[in-house]
């Protein structure tokens, strides 16, 4: 599904007032990885390290400077209906009531407004917000705006999704419960999903494959398979992070 290959980001930091020129910051250095068809993957490592940088390469939100990035046996080179993104913060409309926040989307592909509000209504069951329908965004849980959030990512179908620490905002239990229910909605969507996070935990938890980033510049570290059956990964990963000089 993702083939990453070389890939090098490169920003410009201002120095205003400093009599320097423009100083280069390298986010990302030589990154390689795969995703497979289906998995959950996880991009672990701490702020600074290009997570979120990736992630809008795949999204096409950003261009790499040098290096391939193929989603789908195609060249990323801009945004997708096929590759939708769920954020840290909700960003839900607040004028739009639960269903309606969900249905945007597909009003935005002109799909007609009863064909849409059937659709919009499965993922509302979907996502366990059935007789919140008419809520809006204010009147419930930061939970609950989260999993509209993620309703709202699903209804277009997506080959990918593409997760920026979408329950870092939430509270541990509020989080634990999330994470249990994501991997419910996941087995019945199919979905292959890219999950930043800087907690080891929940990448252990939720992944297929763990890549593991270091800073400075940003880099895989390691790829683990198959976490969830390994012993003793917490400690291996948080060794690795000590090694890359940084810290989780």
């Amino acid at each position: 599904m993702i083939r990453a290959r070389s890939l090098v980001k490169r920003f410009q930091a201002r120095q205003a007032g400093s009599g320097l020129d423009d100083a280069t910051f390298v986010a990302l250095h030589n990154v390689d990885f795969d995703v497979e068809r289906g998995q959950i993957v996880s991009l672990l490592g701490p702020s600074g390290c290009g997570k979120t940088t990736l992630l809008r390469i795949l999204a096409g939100l950003i261009s790499a400077d040098e290096g391939e990035v193929v989603v789908n046996n195609s060249p990323v080179v801009g945004p997708a209906k096929d590759r939708c993104m769920v954020f840290q913060h909700f960003g839900l409309l607040p004028w739009r009531s639960v269903v309606e926040n969900i249905e945007f989307p597909l009003q935005l592909d002109g799909i007609s407004k009863e064909k849409r509000r059937t659709i919009a209504q499965e993922y509302v069951d979907l996502v366990g917000l059935g007789g919140f329908e008419r809520h809006y965004p204010h009147e419930i849980s930061g939970g609950m705006q989260q999993r509209v959030g993620i309703a709202r990512a699903l209804v277009r179908k997506p080959l990918l999704l593409l997760m920026d620490e979408p329950l870092g905002a939430l509270d541990a239990q509020t989080r634990e419960q999330l994470q249990q229910e994501f991997l419910r909605i996941i087995a019945v969507t199919r979905n292959t999903v890219l999950f930043v996070t800087h907690s080891i935990e929940e990448a252990i938890t939720l992944s297929d494959r763990i890549v593991v980033m270091a800073s400075g510049p940003g880099r895989v570290v390691e790829i683990i398979d198959r976490p969830r059956d390994l012993p003793d990964l917490a400690k291996h990963i948080r060794h690795l992070l000590r090694e890359g000089q940084v810290a989780a």
